[in-house]
């Protein structure tokens, strides 16, 4: 696993993890950046997919992406942490990574799922996507990398701690 600050349309990998809305139509913040980078035919193609649940992921291609793929997955609103959120925000790690292995994908990067407009605290996510992805590469090394890619340096510097924490260093 790798942390790094960044623009996730810019990543050049097999797949990059979209945190979309239930619609994949499109919105704010990383959904609407993926959607703009990757042109109008992503948009398209999402359109055929009816829709996608929270904790689910749906695959399409990347278009103009420097990715072959995005993979969308609809993180939960964040109420209280008592709500079943952060179960619903491991499950659209799993079934991303899940999806990717079934498809051949070596390489994806994600961002911070549910840390925008749905207010997850960064740091509570962090430990969800980090523990997650872990567990899951352990059982299953058919991924070579997995990058998470942090539009703000705070957000790294939570991430990186949180790293650091769960490895005991």
């Amino acid at each position: 696993m790798e942390l790094r600050q960044g623009d996730i349309t810019r990543i050049a990998c097999d797949a990059i993890v979209n945190a979309a809305n239930s619609s994949l139509l499109g919105g704010g913040g990383v959904d609407g950046a993926i959607h703009r980078a990757a042109g109008p035919r992503l948009l398209e193609e999402c359109r055929t997919l009816g829709g996608c649940p929270c904790g689910e992921a749906k695959l399409t291609a990347g278009y103009n992406l420097p990715s072959r793929h995005v993979i969308h997955t609809v993180g939960p609103v964040y109420r209280d942490g008592a709500r079943g959120e952060p179960g619903k925000l491991g499950s659209c790690y799993e079934r991303s990574l899940a999806l990717a292995t079934v498809k051949g994908i070596k390489t994806l990067a994600f961002p911070a799922i549910s840390c925008g407009v749905y207010g997850y605290p960064i740091a509570d996510a962090a430990r969800v996507a980090l523990t997650t992805t872990a567990v899951f590469l352990k059982a299953r090394p058919e991924i070579d990398r997995v990058t998470f890619v942090l539009f703000a340096e705070a957000d790294l510097r939570v991430y990186q701690s949180i790293a650091c924490e769960l490895s005991g260093a």
